[in-house]
């Protein structure tokens, strides 16, 4: 049933049919994360770097109403350009599919299709989390539900620093979501190596953090794993600037009456803008550095699944 809704392009297929290590890639980050060209280079460097560390790509997005696991370059370009792309979560995806539209994927929706079609690792920027205010506005990402009950390790620079990143650690330590740091102590946050809060666990090694995922797994503890990959030294932005940049952000959104699925993308922009630009050029470099780690844990997986 769930084949007549998924097209798995032929280079994906292969190589999940033959036990190959595949890393999906969200659609959100192309259509809605970056200005254009930056967010389609970006995203074809993506996949350079998979590929040249021997594992396959899988950029996943909604077009015409098709779930497209795995995409061609001139899909990525439309995705780039095109103002109709909706961002699709969770609660998104009947409606896309139903109606034919297209969407780029979230974190979340691309969790479940990346589980459905039977990829174990994922690689974005930063998870959805629990908002500043929350207590409040109640705006709590669906990223962490679906981290709670989908069975894939989200390599990711921590979480987007315009969130309540302490409360965001406590939602997923009450719903059971390791919380590891690749190589860091400290929970990344974002833009900078610098958070404030502490992981769960270290590992210094994609083959032990490949070992925990798989036992994880193997006694049927469902759900996904975070794994906090911060962004290079040289790349991040100083942490007192960026939390500033934040600060007076939020403050612009409150004052405009920006609130729910509009507040990330126009607190981004904004930062971007604050900082001259520095937080797109960081943005491009962290996901490219988790790309990395990503296609190495993928590898390091597939031989322990393979044994």
């Amino acid at each position: 049933m769930i084949k007549k809704y998924m097209d798995i392009k032929e280079e994906v297929k292969v190589a999940l049919e033959g036990k190959r290590p595949v890393v999906a890639l969200e659609s959100t980050i192309i259509s809605h994360g970056m200005p254009y060209p930056q967010n389609v280079e970006t995203a074809l460097e993506v996949e350079r770097i998979i590929r040249d560390r021997g594992a396959v790509p899988a950029t996943i997005a909604i077009l015409d109403g098709i779930i497209k696991v795995g995409l061609k370059e001139e899909e990525i370009e439309y995705l780039g350009k095109a103002e109709d792309v909706r961002k699709v979560s969770r609660r998104d995806l009947p409606f896309i599919l139903a109606k034919g539209l297209n969407g780029a994927t979230t974190v979340a929706s691309t969790m479940i299709i990346a589980n459905l079609a039977g990829i174990k690792v994922f690689v974005t920027g930063g998870i959805g989390g629990v908002h500043r205010g929350a207590e409040k506005s109640f705006d709590i990402s669906a990223d962490l539900q679906e981290l709670a009950h989908t069975n894939v390790a989200v390599v990711c620079a921590g979480a987007k620093s315009i969130l309540d990143i302490g409360l965001t650690l406590e939602y997923l330590e009450t719903f059971g979501v390791p919380v590891i740091g690749f190589k860091t102590d400290e929970f990344p946050a974002f833009f900078t190596r610098k958070s404030g809060f502490g992981v769960d666990y270290r590992v210094d090694r994609e083959e032990e953090l490949a070992e925990i995922i798989k036992t994880k797994w193997d006694l049927a503890l469902n759900g996904g794993v975070v794994v906090g990959n911060p962004i290079p030294e040289e790349d991040q932005l100083d942490y007192e600037v960026i939390n500033k940049a934040i600060e007076d952000a939020l403050k612009e959104a409150e004052t405009k009456g920006i609130v729910g699925k509009a507040v990330t993308p126009f607190l981004l922009d904004k930062v971007k803008d604050i900082t001259g630009g520095k937080s797109l050029e960081a943005n491009i470099k962290l996901v490219y550095n988790n790309a990395l780690v990503g296609a190495n844990l993928a590898i390091e997986l597939e031989k322990l699944y393979g044994n």
